[in-house]
């Protein structure tokens, strides 16, 4: 972290920012281009929304005057007035990745398919894309990472959010030596498969987020898609369809982590899950081969062992994406990334309602549908459908019902996506 630091300044003084432009000015959008402005060597140059008015609260709450704000209507008058210094913001979304003067793009979007859309631009653009959309990356994040590697950009989900956090611990773990048994991370509600933008629309509201945002984190699939690029960028799986979802303490980790013969709920180790009661932290769950190491361990109060919990009791979600945003940059490395060209787990798709022949569904914590995960081997096995090709142009071939898994041929799905062109191509 101090040579990020010490690099970041330097830019600072020798006046050569990292200019960011940030897609989306919802909640996260809003919080990372105000901790931008915090940041040393580093500007949140141009913000793009389909609701300009969106993108120019980002930058009045971060203390830009409104004089300094350019709104612009095409890619020329963008280039001039990143020329000449000014905070730009316009609602073309392709111009993001356009732009002469940018550097790293923000996709804070959480639309599976614009994030498809927006990341391959930004690789075809010679620009780091920084994912705060796993939405997207759960489906065709291993053929967009191939795609960056071979244009020379970095592709990479962010720190601050559950996986990042967890791949840095998991990052710690091995290069100290330990042995990773589990991860996770925590989830601050009970899992409400009937969760819908209108039943949690209040809630929402008052938290200043959108009520279909909030509702895929009730009905569990956001959950679901956190775990998955977990499992992606490590290799872990789930240990059951769905995850386990322990409730429990950050002492008793360990303990609940570990095999059903050794008094635990696991049934193999190297996995990803969820707990309740240690939320809004992440965890890994280590061991290690040598008596020693556990004698230090206990000597250091982590435990009796022969497991150990690594607990971080908090995560930043976009305020943290400064940190990819600069290892990307400098570093032209990633904070977390596929592992390989494909998917280890896969979020699989289930009937919110009864569905009826005919009926089109919606997507990610709207009414129809919610997530759950699963081995990308076993939903290829089953036909079962990616969550993230869901949208409203998807059809219904039969009856359905409710907390049934969809398969492919149960829906004629939209084709004409870029999202659903990019998945075929990696499959």
């Amino acid at each position: 972290m101090y040579g990020i630091n010490k690099k970041l300044k330097e830019l600072e003084e020798n006046n050569k920012p990292i200019k960011v432009s940030i897609v989306g000015a919802g909640l996260m959008g809003k919080g990372l281009v105000s901790q931008l402005m915090l940041v040393k060597g580093m500007i949140p140059s141009l913000v793009v929304s389909h609701k300009i008015e969106d993108t120019i609260e980002a930058f009045t709450l971060a203390g830009i005057s409104r004089d300094d704000i350019k709104i612009a209507k095409n890619l020329v008058d963008i280039n001039i007035a990143l020329e000449q210094n000014k905070y730009v913001v316009t609602d073309v979304t392709e111009y993001a990745t356009k732009a002469n003067l940018i550097d790293v793009v923000v996709d804070a979007t959480g639309v599976p398919n614009t994030g498809a859309e927006i990341a391959l631009d930004a690789i075809l653009n010679k620009k780091h894309i920084i994912m705060l959309n796993i939405e997207a990356d759960v489906v065709v994040g291993p053929i967009l990472n191939q795609l960056a590697k071979n244009a020379g950009v970095v592709y990479t989900g962010t720190a601050g959010d559950e996986p990042g956090a967890v791949k840095e611990i998991v990052d710690f773990a091995e290069a100290t030596g330990f042995q990773v048994l589990a991860m996770g991370k925590g989830k601050n509600n009970p899992i409400d498969y009937d969760a819908t933008p209108e039943s949690v629309r209040e809630e929402a509201l008052k938290s200043k987020l959108k009520p279909l945002r909030l509702a895929s984190f009730v009905d569990g699939t956001n959950t679901m898609v956190e775990m998955a690029a977990m499992a992606n960028s490590t290799g872990f799986i789930p240990d059951i369809r769905g995850g386990h979802g322990p409730t429990t303490d950050v002492k008793n980790l360990p303990k609940v982590y570990s095999l059903k013969e050794e008094g635990g709920i696991l049934n193999n180790y190297k996995i990803i899950d969820y707990a309740h009661g240690i939320a809004p932290g992440v965890f890994v769950i280590v061991t290690s081969s040598l008596p020693q190491v556990h004698q230090e361990m206990k000597f250091l109060k982590m435990g009796d062992g022969p497991n150990y919990v690594l607990y971080r009791p908090y995560h930043l979600t976009s305020l943290e994406t400064p940190i990819s945003i600069a290892r990307a940059a400098l570093y032209n490395e990633p904070t977390i990334a596929p592992q390989s060209n494909k998917l280890v787990a896969e979020v699989i798709t289930r009937a919110k309602v009864d569905l009826k022949k005919g009926q089109t569904l919606d997507g990610i914590g709207e009414y129809t549908v919610y997530g759950s995960i699963d081995t990308y081997e076993k939903a290829k096995e089953e036909n079962l459908l990616p969550i993230g090709l869901v949208n409203r142009n998807t059809i219904v071939k039969r009856d359905i019902r409710k907390g049934e898994f969809i398969t492919y041929d149960m829906v004629e799905l939209d084709k004409s996506t870029m999202i659903y062109k990019l998945r075929q191509l990696q499959d």
